[in-house]
């Protein structure tokens, strides 16, 4: 499997994603700029965190109209799997592959920390290495990471098992429900704040990330059950 990791101006997490896919867990990975035409050879997609275009208008809005978001909503609509972490998550909610929208911290402050997470689904292509409800930790660092959506969306959201991560005790941004990481219907595009390939070794104080790519290689090819 062969991961696309999607680089934009203002990107600071890309060096940390290509590490964690093609040193740590051994798959292939390779950077595709910005204003790349072509995912061509590609298995998968990784939208890495940072400050795309600065932040400047909305988080991720103005990279949502970068040319190669072409191509990863037509890979998405091809049922490949899309992973955005952080601006990557707010990049995915701005182009519309993912419902609601991620607006400042409730406490209107950074959070940099070490979070714990509960995988509230773990059937899906990108979860299925966690125990359901298993407690992990993983960490994050945001300014804008408290997930909205209306109550409808809400609901829609329980209803078809799209949560996928709620934070477990402190919610770090206030985020509805808790939320911390959401999947499309489809299941194969998974948006989520915190970072976790920056918890794939024991050294960065966490090894539980590296299981979530591990679901990915290990799932590849395969269609997720979202019951």
């Amino acid at each position: 499997m062969k991961f696309a990791v999607i680089v934009f101006p203002g990107s600071n997490c890309d060096m940390d994603m290509l590490w964690a896919v093609k040193d740590v867990l051994g798959a292939e990975a390779e950077y595709v700029r910005h204003d790349a035409e072509s995912l061509e050879g590609f298995d998968g997609v990784l939208l890495p965190g940072g400050f795309s275009y600065g932040d400047y208008l909305r988080c991720g809005a103005i990279a949502r109209f970068s040319k190669i978001i072409e191509e990863v909503i037509r890979f998405a609509d091809e049922g490949k799997p899309v992973f955005g972490t952080c601006n990557g998550f707010q990049i995915l909610t701005e182009a519309g592959l993912l419902p609601g929208a991620l607006i400042r911290n409730k406490s209107l402050h950074f959070v940099c920390k070490t979070a714990e997470l509960k995988v509230v689904n773990a059937d899906t292509r990108f979860t299925s290495a966690y125990e359901q409800d298993e407690i992990i930790h993983i960490p994050v660092a945001h300014g804008e990471g408290n997930y909205f959506c209306d109550e409808e969306t809400l609901q829609k959201l329980k209803d078809n098992n799209q949560i996928v991560f709620t934070y477990a005790n402190d919610n770090p941004n206030g985020s509805v429900a808790d939320i911390a990481g959401i999947i499309n219907e489809k299941g194969n595009v998974l948006g989520m704040m915190p970072h976790p390939e920056r918890a794939v070794e024991s050294l960065l104080g966490s090894e539980d990330g590296l299981r979530f790519f591990q679901s990915i290689v290990n799932n590849f090819g395969k269609v997720n059950n979202l019951a």
